[in-house]
């Protein structure tokens, strides 16, 4: 047995049914918590998002936009277009159902994590907002190794799934469609990323502010235009996403537990709602309540998952490529391959671009997820240039090497981050329901007064 063998065995452990019922259950849990309210406040949170004229008075250093921009930067990915296609090719079409499932309970546990996150903010020697599991495992649940543990998990996951494996794809891409070479894409995206997280927070915040939007529309649009254009497909394609996902027909032997732990497994992978990513940035943002901005991060997933990755599942079923037994095309590949095969070279170049954007906007985001980390674990601003650094310089050699090993270990540091957020999260539950609440009084006391 060799090294990836043994990582993808670990791997395969950490990522079983066990973990996944734990991050669902922790947001089925929560959501009864907080009396279902992603249903009755998502509306309200979309409205946050865009509007213009938010609280420049209180504490923070991005915007309420910036900072859901910042973390759907790092999630809005190689999950969305790669993933989305390995859940299908796995799991078959009803996998996105249970991607949907994933991500309605997975926005109650994004609303935890980001409630909590300004809740126990602080400031460091720079006066910058430093927050996030580590910060409220530790000051909110008292448990210092704990969060710890979280700290390092995060900062070795963000030179794989944040760094390299990103780097990696759009090499790969440049080189299959423009024979672009490989070193060359490295040293383009270590000056690209460099220019920007020098600046720290407030530089990343500014653009992927105008990066996310424009990538996110490009790519919706793109996948709505072949929907729409090719409409009468969409019923049969939506009808056998939601038949499958309770027969699992689409896989061999009827698994149906397979349909639901790949659906599962690559909605959480996509959103990354408990794994404890997210409300890094949320920490950052300047907000009145801690209930405010937990409603704009809540809406990351929806984003992400039940917009972006909806618009992937549902072509993919309707190409019906994945049938093909005998094609090794997968991944991207395949979801390039079924753009294409709708709309002509205009489609792969769709699915191309936005790969390019997408892991490029990742990069920037876990840049400063590891950052946080590695200050918190040190508690030395000099540590957070060194680590920037080492981050761009890992951008090259993802370009460049084979990543078999990188994408197993950051598979099994995502799951091993998860499990003290996780900890985090149900044990602070009391706080994020009592927070709510406040917040919410607060809001019926303001419409009152319009």
């Amino acid at each position: 047995m060799n090294v990836n063998e043994i990582l993808d065995m670990i791997s395969g452990f950490v990522w079983g049914p066990p973990f996944l019922i734990l991050l669902v259950g922790t947001g089925v849990y929560l959501t009864f918590r907080l009396t279902f309210l992603q249903f009755k406040t998502l509306p309200y949170a979309l409205k946050l998002v865009f509007t213009k004229n938010q609280d420049k008075k209180s504490e923070g250093d991005i915007s309420h936009f910036q900072s859901l921009m910042t973390a759907l930067a790092a999630t809005v990915g190689t999950g969305n277009i790669a993933g989305v296609a390995t859940a299908v090719v796995v799991g078959g079409p009803g996998a996105v159902f249970w991607m949907w499932i994933s991500a309605i309970f997975g926005m109650a546990t994004k609303y935890a994590e980001a409630i909590l996150a300004v809740k126990y903010r602080t400031k460091d020697e720079r006066g910058e907002m430093a927050g996030g599991p580590m910060y409220y495992i530790e000051r909110g649940l008292g448990w210092k190794w704990l969060a710890v543990l979280f700290a390092i998990f995060a900062a070795v996951a963000s030179f794989g799934i944040g760094n390299t494996v990103q780097s990696n794809s759009v090499a790969d891409v440049l080189q299959e469609n423009w024979s672009f070479p490989y070193w060359a894409t490295g040293i383009i995206l270590m000056i690209l990323t460099g220019i920007v997280i020098i600046g720290g927070i407030k530089s990343i915040g500014r653009v992927v502010a105008f990066i996310v939007p424009i990538m996110a529309v490009f790519y919706v649009i793109g996948g709505l235009i072949l929907i729409l254009f090719n409409f009468d497909l969409v019923p049969s394609a939506v009808s056998l996403i939601f038949t499958d996902a309770f027969t699992g027909q689409a896989v061999a032997g009827g698994a149906i537990g397979a349909v639901i732990q790949m659906g599962v497994a690559r909605g959480v992978f996509s959103n990354e709602a408990g794994l404890g990513s997210a409300p890094i940035a949320a920490a950052s943002a300047r907000t009145d309540y801690p209930g405010r901005q937990a409603l704009v991060s809540m809406t990351q997933v929806f984003i992400d998952t039940i917009i972006i990755c909806s618009i992937t599942g549902i072509a993919l079923v309707m190409g019906e490529l994945y049938l093909d037994a005998n094609s090794d095309v997968d991944g991207a590949a395949l979801t390039s391959a079924t753009f294409e095969m709708f709309l002509g070279p205009v489609g792969a170049f769709i699915v191309s671009i936005g790969l390019v954007f997408f892991a490029y906007s990742t990069m920037l985001g876990w840049s400063y997820y590891g950052e946080r980390c590695i200050y918190y674990l040190t508690k030395k601003p000099s540590s957070i240039m060194v680590y920037r650094i080492i981050f761009v310089a890992a951008i090259f050699f993802g370009a460049i090497l084979e990543l078999d090993t990188v994408w197993a270990v950051a598979d099994i540091m995502n799951g091993l981050m998860a499990a003290p957020n996780l900890i985090g999260l149900l044990g602070l539950s009391g706080i994020v329901a009592a927070e709510t609440a406040f917040f919410l009084q607060k809001k019926r006391e303001e419409e009152r007064k319009l």
